[in-house]
Parts: C-alpha cells; sequence; structure tokens
C-alpha cells in the first residue's frame, strides 16, 4: 500500500509522515531527499514536476508489489500526477492523504525561508506562488495541521487503515 501525504510547501507533511513512520513498519519517500539523490537531475519545471513524480511512482509501485507499505510525502502539485500514481497500483493500494493548510499558514511557518526567497522573485516555479497547487478533489483523508498536532494527525490516519482493515 501507498500513502501519498501531500499538500503546499510548509503544510506539515513530512512531519506528519515521520509520525506516522514511527507506527508503521514501512518505507518513508521524502521529497527533499529523494531530490538529493535519485531525482537529483531534475528542477521546478512543471515537467520535472512531472517526472519526480512519475519517477517516485514507479520505485515505490515496486515496493509495494513487494509487500511494503510505503508512505509518499510530496507536494505532488497536479491531480494529474497524482491520478497518474493512483494507477499505478491496484484498486484499494493508494490513499491519499491532503494536508490541507492555508497558504497563509504555510508562509509563517516557511521552515526554508522558501516562500520569502519566491515572493522576492530569487525563487522561479515556487508552488503556490508563481506555480499552482491543484488541490485534490477526492482525498482518501483530509487531515488540517493548524488544529491537528502531527501525532494526532497520524493517529487518525492509522485509525483509518485499521477501519479498512490494511493493518492490524
Amino acid at each position: 500500500m501507498r500513502i501519498l501525504i501531500c499538500g503546499l510547501p510548509g503544510a506539515g507533511k513530512t512531519t506528519l509522515a515521520e509520525a506516522l513512520a514511527r507506527e508503521l513498519s514501512c518505507v518513508h519517500f521524502n521529497a527533499d531527499e529523494v531530490r538529493k539523490e535519485i531525482n537529483k537531475d531534475l528542477g521546478f519545471t512543471d515537467a520535472d514536476r512531472v517526472e519526480n513524480i512519475r519517477r517516485v511512482s514507479e520505485v515505490s509501485g515496486l515496493m509495494v508489489d513487494a509487500g511494503l507499505i510505503v508512505l509518499v510525502s510530496f507536494i505532488s502539485p497536479f491531480i494529474a500526477e497524482r491520478r497518474m500514481a493512483r494507477e499505478r497500483l491496484e484498486d484499494g493500494e493508494f490513499i491519499e492523504v491532503y494536508v490541507n493548510t492555508p497558504i497563509e499558514v504555510a508562509e509563517q511557518r516557511d521552515p526554508k525561508g522558501l516562500y520569502l526567497k519566491a515572493r522576492r522573485g530569487e525563487l522561479a516555479n515556487f508552488t503556490g506562488i508563481d506555480s499552482p497547487y491543484e488541490a485534490p478533489e477526492d482525498p482518501e483523508l483530509t487531515v488540517d495541521t493548524t488544529t491537528l498536532p502531527p501525532e494526532d494527525a497520524a493517529d487518525t490516519i492509522i485509525a483509518y487503515l485499521r477501519e479498512r482493515g490494511f493493518i492490524d
């Protein structure tokens, strides 16, 4: 099973995935780490973002095929690419978790100073500023990190997985 945790930069995706990973026996793909290694040849154009998601979908799909639980915490800005990632797997093997955080909150958090650089024009193609973020239309779960601490959001996901028989 693949759990895609998506949302704006600064929404809390990685923090949530790390809390969830402490509870599950799984593999975690973090966008920053993947871009340092597997996808270091890609930039942030729309085409590069599509290729980034395609590569991670293929690699994580192989892991799902091997029976692993895979967490993927990526912005994943486009509906079409999230759909492609879902279609790579069998029905019921893909769970989309949307970390719904208003851009104002994500900008206030701005742990890497990227929103500020994008607003100053120093960083092009930044999601939410000059590159679009297409919110999921029908995710399996939506969590709000402005009201829910990461551990509680992880518990919400764990409860969902248990209710549907994905885990014990």
